[in-house]
């Protein structure tokens, strides 16, 4: 089973990241099914219906969000209806959507359980990521043993320490929120595939999506300023698994990045 994981989109440039690069990806490994982190796609804060439907259209099975899919008024209603959109499935009863759920793999006749859960350090003071994450993964395995964690977390060590407690029962774990890319893709002891975070689809000319300007302002004066999404630079961010469909255990990992940051100054 082929799956891509396109990380953190964001705003518009993220969404011309998308249109310009994607389809090089969709050609190279072909995947059977695409998940891809929306939580920052309408101008950096949350989804919205067009542009949710507009990332189906270009070949995303799934869409998975984060904190800030609550910053948008739009994207509830939006969560509440639309079942291939995810929510961190560790807040509170009686928030509408669904943390987690299982896919049909299409032209397939497998299935894959896709959970999207949340950190708490540094984070909202929400449930037990880990708790959440098993209580999900026990209704999951009744249908698949193929699923993949979007970990939506601040801190590395909170991302480390739930992908050791799931390896071996979890296809992959994918980190998202810090937009920055890790390098350290690999495959666990036990067969979970795993990346501390995917990074950020978007505008490199900012501060992990905003403005430069506004950005520095708010660390030097301390005090809040206009959130702005940034534009230019744009690269895309990915991470490409091939999974056991037997066992439900990562074969391969590999990430990309699309272009390439300069390595040397001309």
């Amino acid at each position: 089973m082929k799956v891509l994981f396109i990380g953190d989109i964001f705003g518009d440039s993220g969404l011309l990241a998308v249109e310009n690069y994607f389809p090089i990806y969709l050609e190279r490994y072909k995947p059977n099914f695409v998940i891809g982190n929306a939580e920052n796609a309408a101008g950096g804060k949350g989804v919205t219906e067009d542009i949710a439907e507009k990332l189906f259209e270009l070949g995303f099975d799934v869409l998975t969000t984060g904190n800030h899919i609550w910053d948008n008024w739009k994207s509830r209603p939006l969560i509440a209806k639309e079942k291939r959109i995810l929510r961190p499935l560790n807040y509170p009863p009686g928030n509408p959507g669904l943390g987690y759920s299982v896919f049909d793999v299409p032209d397939t006749s497998y299935k894959i359980g896709v959970i999207n859960i949340q950190g708490r350090t540094f984070m909202e003071a929400i449930d037990c990521p880990f708790r959440a994450a098993e209580k999900a993964l026990t209704d999951i395995s009744t249908k698949t043993n193929l699923v993949v964690i979007d970990f939506h977390a601040d801190a590395t060590a909170e991302k480390i320490a739930l992908a050791n407690y799931f390896d071996g029962k979890v296809s992959a774990i994918i980190g998202t929120h810090t937009h920055i890319q890790t390098s350290d893709e690999r495959i666990l002891p036990k067969g979970t595939g795993y990346i501390t975070d995917v990074g950020m689809t978007g505008p490199y000319a900012s501060v992990v999506g905003l403005k430069v300007d506004i950005a520095i302002k708010r660390f030097i004066l301390q005090t809040p300023h206009k959130f702005e999404q940034a534009y230019g630079d744009e690269h895309l961010a990915g991470l490409y698994l091939e999974l056991d469909v037997e066992t439900g255990l990562c074969r391969k990992v590999e990430r990309f990045f699309h272009p390439e940051f300069p390595k040397y100054f001309v």
